[in-house]
Formats: C-alpha cells, sequence, structure tokens
C-alpha cells in the first residue's frame, strides 16, 4: 500500500509516517508533491472535516486523472484550536488568523491579551483533529479527535510549534510546549487521529 500526504511539510509527513508506525502501520509514504501535485488546495469548508476531505479529495482527483490510483490511498488532516469563550474562535480559521504569514508569537500575545479578564472556569479549549482518507476506489473514511485542556494566563515552553505554548494541560501541570516530543504524541489529537487511521489501514491492507 503507497499513501499520499496531501501536504508540502516534509517535518509533517515524517511526523505522520512516525506516529502510523509507532501504531504498527508502515507503508510506502509521499507528500503530494512527490506524487506530482503541486497546485494550491483552497480550503473552503466550516468544519475541520470537510477541510480535510477537501484536501485529500483534490489529490485523489488529480491521481486518477494521471492513472496513479493503483493501491494508493490519500490522507490529509485538519487542525485547529476552539476556545469555548471566544466562541470557539479561531477554530478551522487557526492557520490564517490575524493572517497566515503573522508569526505565531504575535498570534498567541493577541489570544492571551483577549483572554485576559476571562475567568479559569472558563478558559476551556481544546485542539482538534480530522483526518481524512480517501481510498482508490472513492470510498471515505474520517476521523475526529481532540486534546482537552484551558488557555493558560502566559506563554510556557520551547518545544512543539503553533498555540502549543498558551495551550494548558491541567493533568499534566503545564503547557503543550513543556512536553517532550514523545509525550505530546502520545496525547495529542493529531497522534489520536493518525492512530486511529492506522488501525484503519492496517484492517483494510489484511482483506
Amino acid at each position: 500500500m503507497k499513501i499520499v500526504f496531501a501536504t508540502a511539510n516534509a517535518h509533517k509527513l515524517r511526523e505522520i509516517s512516525e506516529i502510523m508506525a509507532d501504531a504498527g502501520f508502515t507503508a510506502d509514504f509521499q507528500s503530494m508533491q512527490e506524487a506530482g501535485f503541486t497546485g494550491d488546495i483552497e480550503e473552503t469548508g466550516r468544519t475541520f472535516e470537510e477541510n480535510a476531505l477537501c484536501k485529500a479529495r483534490t489529490v485523489h482527483a488529480f491521481l486518477r486523472k494521471g492513472d496513479a490510483l493503483a493501491d494508493t490511498v490519500v490522507l490529509a488532516d485538519d487542525s485547529g484550536l476552539e476556545i469555548d469563550a471566544l466562541n470557539g474562535e479561531p477554530g478551522v480559521y487557526s492557520a490564517r488568523y490575524l493572517g497566515e504569514d503573522t508569526p505565531h508569537a504575535e498570534k498567541n500575545r493577541d489570544i492571551l491579551r483577549r483572554m485576559k479578564d476571562v475567568p479559569e472556569e472558563q478558559r476551556t479549549a481544546r485542539f482538534v483533529c480530522a483526518v481524512a482518507a480517501v481510498f482508490p476506489d472513492g470510498k471515505e473514511e474520517v476521523f475526529r479527535k481532540t486534546l482537552e485542556g484551558h488557555i493558560a494566563h502566559e506563554s510556557a515552553g520551547t518545544n512543539g510549534f503553533g498555540y502549543d505554548p498558551i495551550f494548558f494541560l491541567p493533568e499534566r501541570g503545564c503547557t503543550n510546549a513543556e512536553l517532550t516530543p514523545e509525550e505530546k504524541n502520545a496525547i495529542s489529537h493529531r497522534g489520536k487521529g493518525f492512530r486511529a487511521m492506522a488501525t484503519l489501514l492496517k484492517d483494510t491492507s489484511r482483506h
């Protein structure tokens, strides 16, 4: 089985393949660029699931035109941060919050400013990841996984990326950015989503 992942990010591809390998699923992983797709994919969905499927379907359609789908599954994910006190923001716009090119340190500062007067019990938030697969015959599967936490009162930690420094885990007593990569993968929304997908693909490859 070959896996084409709808991303041009080599770091993300490596992270996903490692998570799935740790879950017992190994395959020939390729980025969409390695598979020949170099276009842009417009994320027009209103949910994480819709955006993940949009990416996977777009790459799947490209490979089908080129007759390159034999035993190839296209995977994609969409993830972000939902903050309850901000009506679910930034949500599906997490990557584009304050502009795609805005440094995450600035995005985090803005969220902390907006949350300044929100009491602890109302600072609940979650990371969400939707993982989509489109199989050679067009069948689709989507998993949605979350990591629950709170918005911290200040940034902390240098591991991770994005919103990790302001995402506090009460049961761990630290932010996501203070976990080791191994600790984070074990509990993260993305780790949960791709482990679930690994289990599905292992079962599929046996049949």
